[in-house]
């Protein structure tokens, strides 16, 4: 009987758990974890911070479930050592031993080196914890102030408008969302969310949190002060590589791993946001689950390999719709099909290579983005098509 042990519950960590337990059903699997929660959706904590749902309705799975697939899972416990000489972790409460070991830790917010970045009223967001203190926080404040215009920036932003806050964006970027939007799409989304009530400073650098002993605003480095009780730093993450580096395991953006998701010892395996894959991390759910799936099937050993997942994003606000997938093509460098209706906020962008659908954005009216997705991840060649999608909307069901 093997003994599994898997660092991390979050998506990968339960997509493996999941896969083993199909192939080895006898087994045993532990699952460690420095969360308080069960297995819960990040994705959806602006809307805890929102009041729109509270901290249960984010669990994925609870208590029953981890019973019935007669897995073990150590909340508040999480692995501090590895030894893999003897295939042994440890934790706080002991040692335990394994035959197969995931490295499922995740990422961190990455927060730079800014003057008063430890002021109260100064967060950043990955756990529930994070958002139950951020919403606490902003009961007692009047506006916040969002250091970072990606994807979560945008979305927290919104939770924190609707809790009631004005809010104000700081972006490095001279636009909206550099990873997800052209120049034409992100003034589309910018107008549209001014329209909201969101203050933007794109093209801006943070050069101190101002206040004493909390935030009272920002200073920027060209000398521009906004007023603010409450900051947010989301300017990306960084992988958890704690436990990796302490025993040599091979890294570089993450830990490095081959097609089988194998890192560089024997019998250990990683996946998720901690993982570099053919030189890319991605950060993605997505991505994170699919190599949960691959890395639980050869470690109770079944044969997968994982081959990348297509970079796709959606932006999760009331009101707006977007989709963005592949490459995007800011600098030009292929053919595009572009609809636009500036009245309406819609811009829909299809990126072709040699004749194959490459990328797409979907702004405000993201109809066909199944169908689409699916072209870009099957390298769907679209060339003698071009006029038709044209003039039926981007409708790839007619391919």
């Amino acid at each position: 009987m093997k003994n599994y042990i898997i660092a991390g519950s979050g998506v990968a960590g339960i997509s493996a758990a999941v896969n083993i337990r199909k192939l080895d059903s006898t087994g045993n699997i532990s699952i460690f974890t420095d969360e308080p929660y069960p297995f819960y959706s990040r994705i959806r904590l602006p809307q805890l911070i929102a009041g729109e749902i509270n901290q249960e309705k984010l669990i994925i799975h609870k208590p029953e479930w981890y019973a019935e697939k007669r897995i073990a899972l150590k909340l508040n416990e999480p692995i501090e050592g590895i030894d893999p000489r003897n295939k042994q972790v440890t934790t706080k409460a002991g040692s335990y031993h394994y035959d197969r070991l995931l490295l499922a830790t995740g990422s961190h917010p990455f927060v730079p080196l800014i003057d008063g970045i430890d002021k109260a009223g100064a967060f950043s967001l990955r756990s529930i914890g994070d958002a139950l203190a951020i919403k606490e926080y902003a009961g007692s404040t009047g506006k916040a102030i969002i250091i970072g215009g990606g994807l979560l920036g945008l979305e927290v932003g919104n939770g924190l408008q609707k809790a009631g806050l004005g809010v104000s964006v700081v972006e490095f970027s001279p636009r909206l969302l550099p990873r997800q939007l052209d120049i034409p799409g992100a003034e589309i989304l910018k107008r549209q969310m001014e329209e909201m009530g969101f203050s933007f400073y794109l093209g801006a650098q943070t050069k101190e949190i101002m206040g004493e002993p909390r935030v009272a605003g920002v200073r920027l480095a060209d000398g521009r002060e906004i007023a603010g009780n409450l900051v947010l730093i989301s300017i990306g993450v960084r992988p958890n590589l704690g436990l990796a580096q302490s025993i040599g395991l091979q890294t570089d953006k993450g830990v490095t791993v081959d097609d089988k998701l194998q890192t560089s010892e024997d019998n250990i395996f990683a996946a998720g946001d901690v993982i570099e894959h053919r030189g890319v991390f991605y950060g993605i759910w997505p991505a994170s689950e699919r190599q949960g799936e691959i890395a639980g099937i050869n470690m109770a050993g079944g044969h997968a390999l994982y081959e990348g997942t297509v970079l796709s994003n959606v932006l999760k606000v009331v009101g707006i719709d977007l989709v963005a997938a592949g490459e995007i093509d800011v600098a030009g460098e292929f053919e595009t099909l572009v609809q636009k209706d500036s009245t309406k906020n819609i811009y829909r962008k299809l990126v072709i290579k040699d004749d194959i659908l490459i990328g797409c954005i979907l702004l405000g009216d993201v109809s066909g983005k199944k169908q689409i997705l699916t072209a870009i991840a099957d390298k769907k060649r679209v060339g003698a098509h071009k006029a038709g999608l044209m003039q039926a909307g981007f409708d790839f069901s007619r391919l």
